[in-house]
């Protein structure tokens, strides 16, 4: 059969009728000390009723049931003094009991007995948290790892599908231009193939990127941002625009209108715009009134900020007519294209000509940079 296990309680009650009065020791036997819910109104005490004791719930995990079994054959010498010790006083009091109503009850504290009990059992709780929380390191570990593989693979997706926004060092970006230009200047239908999307090769694919970076990361900002900051006249910038050579000296100075602001300055500067127009993607130039020149009377500050748009907007078709200079001058014939743009390419870099005219490019940036707002 099952064993009881039987703990004493002791609750006291004394005769508020009477300061004489004996005091009546009341002991209840339960498994856990119970008490009830008194009225405020009532004179007398209501009775105690005992707490039944509660069975092992069938649908415990089986662990925690091996555990209770493993503690109550530990605990069994114990429990067997408390129970004899607890029986022996039962005949007594049983005349002393008064008939027990069933009140709600509230459980305030446990036995000695059941505290050990617990305390084994929150120890191997704790234990038990310990090995969940290794669990979750090791689950939040896995899935930081799983992040960063899941980023990385990110990453390699948007530069595949938008190649525009992988990123690269800027040196490598401008050292493709310069194979890119050195192969047109050799053969003049590989911009224009290279635009209209007949080469798909990787290398021409990554040419065309640099030269989209070029243009739209390094130039074209720069060129707004100084335009957004002038009161320069359109027809002013489209000439500007439209000739890849000027020179600008100095005059004596005029209190005039300026050519390009059309505001009243003392002009001192000519500005004179030469050169063949030419398409800004692939190159070619246009012979149509090769000799046109045109000379523009301005003001310091439009000068000044002429030179600085005029070095950006026409970087890259001269970096290109230098290309071309070195293929001219370049007396190995019968080779084939790729071995030609590959030993120029190489003699270039170890000459540091690249290197200069990327220095070069970060002074032009720079300089329309730091350009100030015209007042």
């Amino acid at each position: 059969g099952k064993r009881k296990r039987l703990n004493t309680s002791v609750l006291y009650d004394s005769d508020d009728e009477s300061d004489d009065s004996d005091i009546v020791v009341r002991k209840v036997f339960a498994k856990r000390r119970c008490i009830m819910d008194e009225d405020e109104n009532s004179k007398e005490q209501q009775p105690v009723e005992t707490c039944p004791t509660e069975n092992v719930s069938t649908t415990r995990k089986q662990k925690v049931f091996a555990k209770l079994k493993e503690l109550a054959k530990q605990r069994a010498t114990r429990r067997s003094c408390s129970s004899e010790n607890c029986e022996d006083s039962n005949d007594e009091e049983e005349t002393e009991e008064e008939p027990l109503c069933h009140l709600p009850i509230v459980v305030t504290e446990v036995s000695d007995s059941d505290s050990d009990s617990m305390k084994d059992f929150i120890v191997e709780e704790e234990e038990e948290d310990d090995d969940d929380d290794d669990n979750t390191e090791h689950v939040k570990s896995k899935n930081q790892s799983q992040q960063k593989e899941l980023n990385t693979s990110n990453s390699e997706l948007l530069a595949y599908y938008v190649p525009q926004l992988s990123r690269c060092d800027h040196y490598v970006h401008f050292k493709r231009i310069v194979k890119a230009f050195l192969i047109n200047a050799i053969d003049d239908t590989f911009l224009i193939s290279l635009y209209d999307g007949t080469r798909q090769k990787k290398y021409a694919q990554d040419m065309l990127l640099s030269l989209h970076y070029l243009d739209d990361r390094f130039i074209q900002p720069r060129l707004e941002n100084l335009i957004s900051r002038s009161r320069w006249k359109d027809r002013y910038k489209e000439r500007v625009d439209c000739y890849p050579d000027v020179r600008i000296v100095l005059k004596n100075p005029e209190c005039i209108a300026c050519q390009a602001c059309e505001l009243t300055r003392y002009c001192k500067f000519k500005v004179l715009l030469s050169g063949k127009l030419y398409n800004s993607r692939t190159l070619e130039a246009d012979d149509f009134m090769s000799d046109d020149k045109q000379v523009l009377k301005v003001g310091v500050v439009c000068a000044n900020r002429t030179r600085v748009y005029h070095n950006l907007k026409h970087f890259k078709y001269k970096l290109y007519v230098d290309c071309s200079s070195v293929t001219e001058l370049d007396g190995v014939k019968d080779e084939p294209v790729k071995d030609t743009v590959e030993r120029l390419f190489s003699q270039l870099e170890d000459d540091g000509w690249i290197q200069k005219r990327y220095d070069d490019l970060e002074d032009y940036m720079n300089d329309a940079d730091s350009f100030q707002e015209e007042k």
